[in-house]
């Protein structure tokens, strides 16, 4: 089944790749939300994000040492792991290598995920089939 549309996370660090992926996935058809191209000027960021969210049938989050200190990628994805909606429609896409228990650091219990363990191949996270 075809996403209505996607929700794109990144950091403003990782513009340049976050572009090119939206252009791809909109080449396959896919329509994909992401706060440089869908965040007009004038409007609050806060209430297009948190709308884009609602809107939005499928999460992506562009992983990457920029996104793992962001607030707003946090957030996102804090709110998106909440969702039933979501479940099972979370895709993370790792951009720059780093450990992905490194991603959880400080936070008081973290998502219950397999991948997040001492010494996991993080590129197993984006790999189909496994």
């Amino acid at each position: 089944m075809m996403p209505s549309e996607v929700f794109l996370s990144h950091s403003s660090q990782d513009q340049a790749f976050v572009s090119k992926l939206a252009d791809q996935l909109r080449r396959h058809g896919i329509p994909v939300w992401y706060s440089k191209t869908s965040i007009l000027g004038a409007q609050q960021w806060h209430d297009e994000i948190g709308s884009a969210l609602i809107r939005c049938d499928w999460f992506l989050v562009a992983l990457s040492p920029g996104a793992v200190e962001s607030m707003w990628v946090k957030r996102e994805l804090i709110f998106a792991l909440q969702q039933k909606r979501f479940e099972n429609k979370i895709i993370p896409i790792l951009y720059e290598s780093l450990g992905l228990c490194w991603w959880w650091r400080g936070w008081a219990k973290p998502p219950d995920l397999p991948h997040c363990q001492p010494g996991a191949d993080p590129g197993r996270v984006h790999r189909r089939g496994d």
